[in-house]
């Protein structure tokens, strides 16, 4: 079992930069593929990008992609998710998640493979 914890959302200017982070409980946090997801009002949960075990490997939803950078720092047991030139339309809850082992490359972009989820944090971008 994991326990997610996210933080860092607000309220943001349209072009300017948010870092959100995911602190994880549990002594294998290095062993789980993580990922962020978003969900706006009345929208479906969608995936924005997600990072293997290792770090090596990341993979971004195409609407992200070139603005938001996703690392993690496996001896903080932490992921993280720098937003640059936010866009209203970025606006959402944003949810950490983490997949158990094997890992995949890439990692997936689906959100039932993950199985573990924090409770997420808004984000909010205004024109």
């Amino acid at each position: 079992q994991v326990q997610l914890v996210e933080s860092g959302g607000g309220l943001v200017q349209a072009g300017g930069s948010l870092r959100l982070s995911c602190a994880a409980s549990g002594r294998t946090f290095s062993s789980y593929t993580m990922g962020w997801f978003r969900q706006a009002p009345g929208k479906e949960r969608e995936f924005v990008a997600a990072i293997t075990p290792s770090g090596i490997s990341t993979y971004y939803a195409d609407s992200v992609k070139g603005r938001f950078t996703i690392s993690r720092d496996n001896a903080k047991s932490t992921v993280y998710l720098q937003m640059n030139r936010l866009k209203p339309e970025d606006t959402a809850v944003y949810y950490c998640a983490a997949r158990n082992p094997p890992t995949t490359v890439p990692p997936p972009s689906t959100a039932w493979k993950y199985d573990y989820w924090g409770q997420g944090t808004q984000v909010t971008v205004s024109s």
